[in-house]
């Protein structure tokens, strides 16, 4: 029996939409994670980009447990001595939620080309409109 082995020319990549109102941060970048990598397919294969496109609205609109939006702090680094930046999760969910998200599903893909390969594939707005309606994206359902 050989191993099965996916082919980037063979690969049919699909459109989902995820309505993120109302679900917890994790378990959404969870799933999410998931159908950037392709694991939800039979055609899997680690190191090809089988994965598909995700597009998720509503990002202004999702939800963190505990006291998470006062207590968790976003970090980073402008590269120069001193130049550390922080920010609480309320007042960058006011600024700009869609980053809450992307950190989050960024952190469950592999760290290298592949990885930003398959983040490029994430499309994410803080409201409901999108311009993608011409790719026809199907609902992505998330189980709470």
């Amino acid at each position: 029996m050989k191993t099965y082995v996916a082919k980037p020319s063979t690969i049919e990549k699909k459109w989902y939409i995820v309505d993120a109102k109302g679900h917890t941060l994790g378990r959404l970048a969870t799933v999410v994670a998931d159908c950037l990598r392709g694991k939800r397919k039979v055609t899997y294969t680690p190191t090809i980009d089988t994965g598909d496109f995700v597009v998720i609205i509503n990002a202004g609109k999702i939800v963190v447990t505990g006291h998470k939006p006062e207590q968790k702090m976003y970090y980073h680094h402008s590269g120069y001595p001193g130049g550390i930046k922080s920010e609480s999760y309320a007042k960058l969910q006011a600024r700009r939620p869609e980053e809450i998200v992307r950190h989050a599903v960024r952190g469950m893909l592999p760290h290298t080309k592949l990885g930003r390969a398959q983040l490029r594939k994430l499309k994410i707005y803080a409201g409901t409109e999108h311009p993608h309606e011409a790719q026809l994206p199907e609902v992505l359902e998330i189980k709470e």
